[in-house]
């Protein structure tokens, strides 16, 4: 036999050297892989072979496939392998710790791993039953030298990953192992910590002296392996082992900060350490790390890596980078501090009585330190705990946090700038982004999240110390005023002298302008009207007014500065018309003023100029009343702009009539808000209603060639400028029908609104009935706006695609940028603005087109929000719009149905009063909901043959672009589905909220740690159905529709939709007729498309919690009285029949004993598992299975077959006293 294990032995060696070597050929490696793999599978040596092969006189990779047959061994055979050979495995793997490998320094990490890995596996089998002298063992084995010990901390280590942290093994072994290692803690921990103690002393008498390096080397390694495996231990173990002896082991800790080869490990224990929940009372002692001892620590620590974290590349240049074992060590300590203040805010004000630490400010000033330094990421990681800190109802009001507050809002001023770059020079910051960030875009998204975030804690800040804040604002504004306008390197691209993104002025600029919005919001709430600082801030408002900057981003900033201001200046009318006309002033802004005839605007002037708008409309919004007495110097102003200035874009002149509309509506005068929208509209409805239009809007060839869709156009011939005005005079009329119905209304107030002539009448149940001025306007220019509709769903019909010409063949297509947001694709931002906005005809066509559809349905959405009971009266509504919205629906492309869909159906759903629900929306949603279910279908279909095809005949080579359009026309399908599910459960169901819990501990049960997280969903769910849900239920084919669809949904490959569907959906519509007459058909149906939802999704650990709640929902329900059910479980793959009969018996016999909510559902969990589909990951995975032992603590039931096949005194196997050998 030795000499067969020889032969296989060479053979083996020889296949692994193949295997590793590089310069292999690709089919020999493969025939040694297979060969290597065969033999683990079938082979009777493995044992032998794997013992010959780990000796350690054979090369490292040779070593490390004889260490992994004998894992392989123990993973897949120890349940048939006889007890004589597990004793002989477990004392050769012993005799490996002991003396087979090679000393600590020189041993290989992957070897130390293999090993600590077959131990593991062994425990996991074993102990404590069989094995009961283990950590005994494990602690002689440490008196060997400091390779044996590394290795036990190894095994600690993975022992504690495998069981708590990933929970590899079945439950009972679980619990049995981690009550074992609760019940040896205090011991486990006690000798952890004496080896940590010894070697760090040992490192630190021989570090330094000459002749000891390898020494001192091998202390340090064991140290940091025994500081990993605490790390392992600290997160979990109950909290008085961390917190025993007056906090000794965090004391350690905190001395090893100073100790530059064990600091990092140190510093990794301790966050976990400090981050732990748990009761409030046994979280008391972590307050010892505010004394001064602690703290300066942490401090030196932070100080001195700080010094060392840059180092110069080389001795002559001046070039600096990261040194990135430092720069990680001071991001954990920065995270160690974060994590102190949340134990410090959840502490202090609560029931256990802790004082405010009394050196909090020495504390906050090493907090401070990480807010100001160079790194982005740095600065970042400590917003949360800021926030917390100026959020808390008492620290916020210590005299060192609010001193820190202004502090901080200075600091601030610093940490809002955008800058460090990775890939520039101009800040200490870029080198640290080098590190954290892969590219400019990376550390754009980033910076733009930690603004956002910034924006929220200075917002808080400002709430403590409103006046310093403001004071803050006005200097930095002033500031920027005065300093000229610095280009930096980086100018615009298309004018000289202009500023990019990335200028010096326009990042300071950005930075005051968001710390100005959150300041001056926050004054207003947090001081009384007396103390307002109103004279400083119209002085501020004065000086930006009469800033003059010719450049388009810095301009930006300056409106937004007014916009901010402007609550200030409700307080001073007098300067309202200087502030219009400032606004004004940058609606007709460009860049080369006397040039009038040049290329297309870049986008920061569009900006410029949209910017404009939005602020007008806001102060429209927001303070109508205030614009009021200037209304007519507003009107006459737009008036002079639409005649005079012909640079106005469609969008810029409605938003101008927006705003009037808005101040229009404080006339509260009927009559003269109706005379005055018959006038800002008169053009726009004589345009709309006249006869040419009838006859465009009414016919697809004429409208096509009205808009010059079937025109070829080369980009020397340009488009035609008839087209391109046809398109303008279309777009001008939806965008300001929009803007009028959108601004439109009646007073709020009713008495106002009676005296103004607004209300007309009341509904039988009391409530006024009012009439919007613009009513009549409407109703004259529906019935075109109906045609449009209608001629725009038939263009997709093929006669139609054929009229398009050669240049605008793809005119209905998903329009590029909007691609990238369905893909996730994110939009390289920074060099956007400079770029002048040139799109060719066919991006301009697509533009019209997509705007066209969508302003059209948000026209009809906002009309039954705006006009109410006028809108919902008007004759034949639910045909007009059938007639219109729903026609050719089977050409119209998925991309666009989504839009009338949400913008207009569900608006409709929401607004609409109840009387109207069976005359209008019934009509309208029952169809919808019938077509959509088999459109979707059918879309689902060819989407799930596609990934079944491709998976199992050889993978079709394809180009990119076909792969990019069929992920996006699945994701179209996707979103439009999520589209269609939320339209039905916001026209079905209404949400309950359950009462939010009161207990605001964080609390982690100890002697349940870590037990299976069970998202628990209360027995039955706390939806019902809405009143409309209520109307439509009382169709049957409506109902019928709404079932079919929500429940075929749960197996589309959608995890969002189906969570969201069987939680919120299936279950409320079925509840409703569970006493009913439902056909068992129907009830098999029902109750398989939940299982088929299982199939497709139940790997997924949230739709697996759901769809087995709705299936024992129903089953529970209705197996009484459908015995068909029972038939369809019995399909079920590995059903136990038994299992089953009992869980009927206890359904159906009330006499029958019952069990808790918990045991039931994982019983039904357990007779459904056969259906649930496994991730591609799992699907090829070798099972591992580990056999439960004899039961710790309850006497365990006689079991005669473990008996008989086993000898007896199994508890002996183990036994180290065991020399059968």
């Amino acid at each position: 036999m030795a000499e067969q294990v020889a032969a296989v032995c060479e053979q083996l060696i020889e296949a692994v050297n193949v295997m590793m070597d590089a310069e292999t050929n690709q089919v020999y490696r493969l025939e040694a892989l297979k060969f290597c793999e065969d033999f683990k599978e079938t082979s009777s040596f493995c044992v032998p072979c794997g013992l010959q092969l780990a000796d350690k006189a054979q090369p490292a990779v040779v070593r490390h496939f004889g260490l992994q047959i004998l894992e392989q061994v123990i993973k897949f055979r120890w349940n048939n392998m006889q007890q004589q050979e597990k004793v002989q495995l477990k004392e050769c793997a012993m005799q490996l710790l002991s003396n087979g490998t090679h000393s600590i320094l020189e041993e290989e990490s992957h070897i130390k791993d293999v090993l600590s890995r077959i131990i593991v596996e062994m425990i996991k089998r074993e102990w404590p039953q069989h094995w009961p002298d283990m950590l005994k063992e494990m602690e002689a084995l440490t008196s060997q030298g400091e390779a044996q010990t590394e290795l036990v901390m190894l095994i600690l280590l993975r022992l504690a990953e495998d069981v708590i942290t990933f929970q590899t093994l079945p439950t009972q072994r679980r619990r049995d192992i981690q009550q074992t290692l609760t019940q040896n803690m205090e011991s486990i921990f006690s000798f952890m910590m004496a080896i940590l103690h010894v070697n760090v002393e040992d490192y630190r008498k021989v570090k330094g002296s000459p002749g000891h390096e390898l020494q001192a080397k091998a202390h340090c390694r064991v140290a940091v392996a025994t500081l990993n495996t605490l790390a392992g231990y600290i997160d979990w173990v109950s909290l008085v082992h961390i917190t025993s002896g007056n906090c000794h082991l965090l004391e350690m800790l905190c001395l090893l900060l100073s100790e530059p080869e064990l600091q990092l490990e140190a510093a990794e224990c301790l966050l976990i350490a400090i981050s732990r929940k748990g009761k409030l009372e046994d979280r008391k002692p972590f307050m010892l790390l505010f004394d001064d001892v602690a703290i300066h620590y942490i401090l030196s620590a932070a100080q001195s890596a700080d010094g060392l974290a840059i180092c110069k590349k080389s001795s002559e240049s001046e070039a600096v980078e990261v040194v990135e074992r430092r720069y990680i060590f001071l991001k954990r300590l920065c995270q160690v501090l974060c994590a102190l203040g949340s134990q410090l805010c959840s502490l202090v004000g609560s029931d256990v009585e802790v004082e405010v630490p009394a050196n909090l400010s020495k504390y906050m000033e090493a907090f401070l330190a990480f807010t100001t330094h160079s790194s982005q990421f740095l600065k970042s990681s400590t917003l949360a705990t800021w926030g917390s800190l100026f959020r808390h109802e008492t620290l916020s009001k210590d005299p060192v946090v609010v001193g820190m507050t202004i502090k901080y809002l200075r600091a601030s001023m610093i940490n809002l700038v955008k800058t460090g770059f990775p890939s520039r020079e101009d800040n200490p910051s870029c080198e640290y982004s080098r590190v954290d960030f892969d590219s400019d875009e990376d550390f754009n998204s980033f910076f733009n999240s930690f603004r956002a975030q910034q924006g929220e804690v200075v917002r808080s800040a400002c709430r403590i110390v409103p006046l310093e804040a403001f004071q803050i604002a006005a200097e930095w504004l002033q500031y920027q005023i005065a300093s000229p306008i610095d280009t930096g390197d980086t100018t615009s691209k298309t004018a000289e002298g202009l500023c990019s993104l990335l200028s010096p002025s326009v990042v300071q600029w950005d930075a005051m302008t968001v710390f100005m919005e959150c300041m001056v919001a926050q004054i207003f709430k947090n001081l009384d009207e007396e103390r307002l600082p109103i004279d400083q801030s119209m002085e501020l408002l004065q000086a930006v007014l009469n800033y003059d900057t010719k450049d388009p981003l810095i301009l930006s900033c300056v409106l937004t500065n007014v916009s901010a201001l402007f609550p200030f200046a409700t307080r001073r009318p007098h300067f309202l018309p200087q502030i219009l006309y400032k606004l004004f002033k940058a609606i007709t802004f460009e860049v080369g003023q006397e040039n009038k005839l040049q290329g297309p605007r870049t986008r920061a002037v569009k900006n410029v100029r949209r910017h404009a708008c939005s602020s007008i409309i806001k102060i429209c919004r927001d303070y109508p009343q205030f614009i009021l007495p200037c209304f007519d110097m507003f009107y006459n102003h737009v008036k002079k702009l639409f005649s005079s200035d012909a640079t106005l874009t469609h969008m810029e002149k409605c938003s101008l009539m927006e705003s009037l509309v808005l101040i229009s509506n404080q006339f509260k005068d009927f009559t003269k808000q109706k005379a005055f929208l018959d006038e800002l509209m008169a053009s726009v409805v004589a345009e709309w209603t006249s006869d040419e239009m009838r006859h465009v809007l009414g016919d697809p060839a004429v409208f096509l060639s009205f808009v010059g869709a079937d025109q070829v156009v080369t980009e020397q011939s340009k488009d035609t400028d008839t087209a391109g005005l046809n398109r303008g005079r279309l777009s001008f009329c939806l965008y300001a029908m929009l803007g009028v119905v959108k601004r439109s209304r009646w007073p709020s107030d009713l008495e106002e609104a009676k005296a103004g002539g607004f209300v007309v009448g009341c509904t039988p149940a009391g409530a006024p009935i009012y009439r919007n001025p613009f009513t009549a306007q409407f109703q004259v220019l529906l019935p075109n706006l109906l045609a449009l509709i209608r001629t725009h769903n038939s263009l997709f019909m093929p006669e139609n695609m054929a009229r398009l010409s050669a240049t605008f063949s793809r005119a209905h297509e998903v329009m590029d940028a909007e691609k990238n947001v369905v893909l996730g694709l994110s939009q390289h931002l920074l060099d956007i603005y400079d770029a002048p906005v040139y799109r060719t005809s066919l991006e301009r066509m697509q533009g019209f087109f997509t705007m066209l559809y969508d302003n059209c349905f948000h026209v009809l959405g906002n009309a039954g929000l705006s006009l109410q009971q006028e809108f919902y009266t008007i004759e034949k509504l639910a045909e007009e719009i059938a007639g219109s919205a729903f026609v050719s629906l089977d050409h119209v492309p998925d991309h666009r149905l989504r839009p009338m869909i949400r913008v207009f159906l569900r608006q409709l759903v929401l607004s609409c009063p109840q009387e109207y629900y069976d005359s209008l929306l019934c009509p309208l949603v029952g169809p919808l909901f019938a077509y959509m279910q088999q459109r979707l279908n059918v879309r689902w279909q060819v989407i799930n043959q596609r990934t079944s095809v491709n998976g199992e005949e050889e993978e079709v080579v394809c180009q990119e672009s076909q792969v990019t359009q069929e992920m996006l026309e699945e994701q179209l399908v996707r979103l439009l589905t999520r589209e269609v599910l939320d339209l039905l459960s916001v026209s079905c169901i209404s949400r309950k909220v359950p009462e939010s819990a009161a207990n605001k501990e964080e609390i982690e049960e100890e002697d349940m740690m870590m037990e299976a997280v069970q998202t628990t969903s209360p027995a039955q769910p706390t939806e019902e159905l809405t009143e409309l849900g209520k109307c439509l239920m009382k169709h049957e084919n409506i109902y019928m529709t709404l079932l079919t669809l929500s429940f075929t949904s749960l197996s589309w490959k959608d995890t969002t939709n189906c969570h969201r569907t069987a939680s919120m959906v299936c279950w409320t519509l079925l509840r409703q007729v569970i006493g009913g007459n439902l056909l068992p058909e129907a009830v098999t149906w029902l109750y398989t498309s939940v299982l088929r939802g299982l199939q497709v999704h139940g790997q997924h650990e949230v739709c697996n919690s759901t769809l087995s709640q709705l299936a024992m929902l129903i089953y529970e329900n209705l197996r009484p009285r459908y015995m068909e059910l029972s038939a369809v479980m019995t399909q079920i793959p590995n059903i136990s029949v038994d299992a089953l009969d009992q869980y009927d018996h206890r359904l159906l016999d009330p006499n029958a004993q019952k069990v808790g909510d918990k045991k039931r559902k994982d019983q039904f969990k357990k007779l459904i598992a056969g259906t649930v589909g496994k991730a591609l990951c799992q699907q090829f995975r070798k099972e591992v299975h580990i056999r439960n032992l004899p039961s710790l603590f309850k006497k365990p039931k006689p079991d005669k077959d473990v008996q008989n096949s086993e000898a007896l005194g199994l508890a002996a196997l183990f036994s180290p006293e065991n020399n059968t050998l």
